[in-house]
């Protein structure tokens, strides 16, 4: 076996932990290809022989392109951002259905994901690394160019981003998921008959999309024939709180493309704002639900 081909070999030992790494950082299977790519070349033009613990280098390579590929992917939000079909998540394949993007979403965690992507790029960096790898700060300052202190600063107010929410949770809150969660189970079965009957009889939905004047339709029955007919985002549709309030998020590989608000009076979903103008997506404050 020649150099390269061992470097090699000792790469690939590494790439299912780096491709972790990446797609926390990126949350797109895309970019966490190019960012690994990206530390296999520069690991090609350096003397191996000098690098004493391998794994550590490739992570702190792969958190450096993943920041450059975040600063760069923040600086184009200052276009409206369109969404388009969900590519595939992290499997490195293409084809991939609605229903295994969501399994491999839930492995992550997608409501975490939908949070992590409104982090700051240096935020995010350090909450995954030490969160989530154990990275320490001492590690962690010199990727961001802040000291381990300064990182530490980083990682705590992401950390409290994403456990964001109220400090106490509504006491109608628990009964609330248990409403959203029937509507969720509904819409994925594609039951109209479930779907309207956590659905007040008079419901008001509003919808802001990207286009147009915002629409208005009433009555449960007209709304749940549409909503069943885009089923095949319902496996991508997960609970959440959305400027406080109770609803649901569609988020593909952690970008935001779609929330609902949800207004529930007497155990039935009485109003919804769907929002997917761009604009104001990039507005909300969205937290987890357990």
């Amino acid at each position: 076996m020649n150099e390269r081909d061992y470097l090699a070999e000792r790469f690939e030992e590494h790439r299912t932990h780096l491709r972790a790494v990446a797609y926390r950082m990126l949350g797109s299977s895309g970019e966490v290809d190019d960012a690994v790519q990206e530390a296999w070349l520069r690991l090609s033009r350096v003397d191996a022989a000098g690098i004493d613990n391998l794994g550590g280098w490739l992570t702190t390579v792969v958190a450096r392109v993943c920041l450059d590929m975040l600063r760069s992917r923040q600086s184009r939000r200052e276009e409206a951002f369109t969404p388009d079909a969900p590519d595939p998540v992290a499997t490195g394949t293409q084809g991939s259905s609605p229903e295994q993007e969501a399994l491999l979403a839930d492995s992550v965690g997608l409501a975490l994901l939908v949070v992590l992507d409104r982090l700051a790029p240096a935020e995010r960096l350090a909450f995954v690394l030490h969160d989530m790898f154990a990275v320490p700060f001492e590690e962690i300052g010199p990727i961001v160019g802040r000291s381990p202190e300064a990182a530490r600063q980083l990682a705590s107010r992401a950390r409290r981003r994403v456990r964001g929410g109220p400090e106490a949770a509504d006491p109608d809150l628990v009964q609330q998921r248990q409403v959203v969660d029937a509507f969720i189970a509904a819409l994925r079965a594609g039951d109209f008959e479930g779907l309207l009957a956590v659905l007040d009889p008079d419901l008001v939905v509003r919808a802001d999309m990207a286009a147009g004047a915002p629409t208005e339709i009433r009555g449960a029955a007209a709304w749940a024939k549409g909503a069943v007919a885009y089923g095949h985002l319902a496996q991508l549709t997960r609970p959440a709180l959305v400027n406080g309030a109770i609803g649901v998020v569609v988020a593909p590989h952690g970008r935001l493309v779609r929330a609902l608000r949800f207004t529930i009076a007497n155990g039935k979903i009485a109003g919804i704002e769907v929002i997917g103008n761009p604009a104001r997506l990039g507005e909300l404050d969205v937290s987890i639900v357990e």
